[in-house]
């Protein structure tokens, strides 16, 4: 059985590797809202707008790379195109670690950026093409546990390298993060090609010697394999190039439109309900609820992000038992009450003992219901709901709505938070999660369990509810017909 899940693990140490989205933010002392410290007058001189720019601009710039990654993974295959991630995002580290001013930063950020955009689109593409159906939807939440314990070393790591001279330790906890990056590249040499990929390749052996290493039994590889050249034979019939692919997406038939709300409108909501302005900008939120003391803020960003490893841990193994609709539940519904009551908490007592208290409360019980649900599941259903032909655009497209959302939470956060307060910017937020909420109950199917090709045929049946509401019943009937 070991030799059976022996390729996932590289995945999981890649987007450890390619996590900082928050953790180059966070572990760079005054780089980040994380981390209160005096950088920007020590050594860089940063102001605050171009610290805004700094936290946001890797998630602009990552749509590109998650742009790009679509028709690079179907040209040269999804774990090539690892690797080129892998390298792209190496090198931006690298020139962030030695930049002398910021321009220079910038740079090597955008190149960041790139390389994560890669990442972020074809790590949950690879890992649900690759992975059984029994255990996808756990398999396909490692990203984001990465991404929490990449957050988490981040805030340790700023304690870790604080006594250093500041113009050292910041460079220091930058070029730490190449390192996970670089065991990828020997990972490569283990994992195989997506056995889905091979097919559209008409590489078929190829594909079966694949999905016998990932699954239990012949029979249950040759199913496999006859449902995959099934869905894959309109891509080859048809000879799909990417315009083609791109014509279908925008000008897309009723199923995959449903497909389209449900994998993209997650992938939205997961970010335009303020998870990244929560865990970038924590020490902006406790500073404003009370905490004073460069000490004790860094103990509750260190909390909050204990807390978000901790609960994408508990997803992993309730993702596949529970559903992933249950989750999305108790997460958005969880998240709406947190949000609201940190609004009402900063706004109603100010600075008082209890608000600290209960704004720290309120920020833990967020990231906790976040990472509980809607965090890995966005990019669970993701790489899941978009058929063969049009899962590595779609996934990409789905991914750039992501960066977008992160980016303009990131970068707008402390200009929207002066003009009408923290509280008042949490109260916005919760209005979005509880919007999220309804989205959930309209728009997104139950995939537990189901085979990739299984769950195409939902979207398919014409006989659908109107709407999103789709009942993975009708999809289980469909397959007994055939």
């Amino acid at each position: 059985m070991a030799q059976k899940r022996m390729w996932y693990f590289p995945m999981k140490v890649y987007q450890l590797g390619k996590i900082p989205p928050g953790t180059l933010c966070s572990s760079v002392p005054s780089l980040s809202p994380s981390i209160p410290c005096s950088l920007d007058t020590e050594d860089l001189k940063i102001t605050e707008v171009q610290e805004e720019v700094l936290v946001g601009i890797l998630s602009i710039i990552s749509l590109l790379g998650s742009l790009a990654g679509g028709k690079t993974s179907d040209a040269i295959g999804r774990k090539w195109t690892i690797a080129f991630a892998a390298i792209v995002f190496q090198t931006g580290a690298a020139v962030m670690t030695l930049a002398p001013n910021f321009r220079v930063l910038i740079v090597g950020r955008i190149l960041a950026g790139v390389g994560i955009g890669f990442g972020v689109m074809i790590a949950p593409v690879y890992i649900a093409e690759i992975s059984p159906a029994v255990a996808r939807g756990s398999l396909t939440s490692f990203p984001e546990i990465f991404i929490n314990l990449g957050i988490l070393l981040g805030y340790v790591s700023n304690y870790a390298f604080s006594g250093l001279p500041t113009h050292i330790s910041w460079r220091i906890m930058l070029g730490v993060g190449i390192l996970p990056s670089v065991f990828i590249g020997f990972a490569l040499f283990v994992i195989p090609e997506s056995p889905r990929w091979l097919v559209m390749q008409n590489r078929i052996e190829e594909a079966r010697a694949v999905l016998l290493k990932t699954n239990e039994s012949e029979r249950e590889v040759e199913e496999r394999l006859a449902e995959i050249q099934v869905a894959a034979g309109m891509f080859n019939a048809e000879k799909y190039e990417a315009k083609s692919v791109w014509r279908e997406i925008l000008k897309p038939s009723p199923p995959v439109r449903r497909m389209l709300i449900a994998g993209c409108g997650i992938q939205c909501f997961q970010q335009i309900t303020g998870i990244d302005a929560t865990v970038y900008y924590s020490p902006t939120i406790f500073k404003d609820a009370g905490i004073k003391g460069n000490t004790q803020l860094l103990a509750a960003t260190v909390a909050v992000g204990f807390t978000k490893t901790l609960f994408i841990l508990i997803a992993i193994f309730l993702i596949d038992k529970v559903g992933r609709k249950p989750l999305l539940y108790i997460s958005t519904i969880g998240m709406t009450t947190c949000l609201f009551c940190l609004s009402l908490t900063l706004a109603v007592l100010g600075k008082e003992k209890m608000g600290i208290g209960l704004a720290i409360l309120a920020v833990c019980g967020n990231v906790a219901f976040f990472s509980v649900g809607i965090g890995p599941i966005c990019w669970v259903l993701s790489s899941e709901v978009f058929p063969l032909r049009l899962r590595a655009q779609a996934s990409a497209l789905g991914a750039v709505g992501s960066r977008v959302s992160s980016g303009l939470i990131a970068m707008s956060f402390l200009s929207v938070s002066r003009a009408i307060t923290v509280a008042g910017t949490f109260f916005v937020f919760s209005i979005l999660s509880a919007l999220s909420v309804a989205f959930v109950y309209t728009c997104v199917p139950e995939t537990k369990g189901k085979s990739l090709e299984q769950i195409e045929l939902v979207f398919q049946n014409e006989g659908e509810a109107r709407g999103c509401k789709m009942e993975m019943g009708d999809a289980e009937r469909l397959v007994q017909r055939e």
